[in-house]
């Protein structure tokens, strides 16, 4: 017997739906994309397009440098 791997259904990614753009200022939005431990999700996870994905990645870390988000948790 061969086993069928099943596919749920495609993500879609947010911000393209929505029409917005990621924003270092919005850390509510950016905590979303965010674990527990403080560690960005990968863009297989999270569902958001490559464009998209290297934006939040880059919000994310202007947010952290701003003092916006943390590093880490302890």
């Amino acid at each position: 017997m061969i086993k069928r791997k099943r596919f749920g259904s495609r993500k879609v990614c947010r911000f393209c739906a929505d029409k917005i753009e990621p924003d270092y200022k919005d850390p509510l939005r950016l905590r979303n994309f965010m674990t527990e431990q403080g560690k960005i999700v990968s863009r297989r996870v999270s569902g958001v397009c490559a464009k998209h994905q290297r934006r939040l990645t880059r919000a994310i870390k202007r947010a952290r440098t701003v003092a916006l988000l943390p590093f880490t948790t302890d």
